[in-house]
């Protein structure tokens, strides 16, 4: 598994702007999922991947099983997972349907899949990392095996932090409005907003809302402007999503 060149590769991974170089690639009876840093910036954000996958160990989140550092630069060596990321803005046309065809499965199975999401950040969480760029485009989805996996965690971070620079990196979509706030302090409160951000979509749905009332209010606390009005952590909101729910 040295040696996993580009040519070999069955799929490239190349709609994105972070730097990195990512392939699918066949090697040993298995496949894997490479990422290289091919920008310094690029490699930051793979540096700070290690250190997260060092620290947070979940059965939810796919973690690197070689990391590779050399004169070609820095590359993680990922196991391959099947599955579609439910990232509703993915140039890739099969994945754009992903999302909704997510949105219409049984709601024992959303409900499951977001708590994965939950449980893998109150691990997270308990290692002293906050999310960063978490967005649907992190979120794999096995609709064979109805299992929820989280992929591309490359800029989580040891909190709480201050921001030094004008914006986080990261979708809109999901970003907490302290992300956008030179000198703002950065916390699990701002990983509860972008959790609730994810919730919120999961649940939603073209037709409408699929969830609950009492989940509905609980996305709508999570996402509050002020971080003070929000839950204060991730595992007070994983509670909270819990006691909605009633397998």
């Amino acid at each position: 598994m040295s040696d996993l060149p580009l040519a070999s590769a069955f799929t490239v991974f190349d709609g994105h702007d972070s730097g990195c170089l990512s392939y699918g690639v066949e090697s040993g009876g298995r496949r894997w999922f490479v990422k290289k840093a091919t920008t310094p910036q690029a490699r930051l954000s793979l540096d700070r991947a290690i250190r997260l996958h060092a620290a947070v160990e979940h059965v939810a989140i796919v973690r690197p099983e070689r990391v590779l550092d050399g004169p070609d630069g820095l590359t993680l060596v990922y196991p391959w997972h099947d599955g579609n990321v439910l990232n509703h803005a993915t140039r890739n046309g099969s994945d754009r349907t992903a999302l909704a065809r997510f949105q219409r499965l049984p709601l024992p199975e959303v409900a499951a899949a977001v708590d994965a999401i939950l449980d893998a950040h109150v691990a997270v969480t308990a290692a002293g990392f906050v999310a960063v760029d978490l967005y649907d485009g992190c979120l794999l989805y096995d609709f064979d095996a109805r299992r929820m996996r989280l992929i591309d965690l490359d800029e989580y971070r040891l909190g709480p932090f201050v921001l030094d620079a004008d914006r986080l990196p990261g979708s809109r979509r999901y970003m907490a409005p302290e992300e956008f706030v030179r000198g703002a302090v950065i916390d699990q409160r701002t990983t509860v907003y972008t959790l609730g951000r994810a919730i919120h979509q999961l649940l939603d749905s073209p037709d409408g809302w699929r969830g609950s009332p009492a989940q509905e209010m609980l996305t709508t606390r999570a996402t509050r402007a002020m971080p003070a009005d929000r839950y204060p952590d991730v595992a007070s909101l994983t509670a909270a999503w819990r006691s909605t729910w009633t397998p």
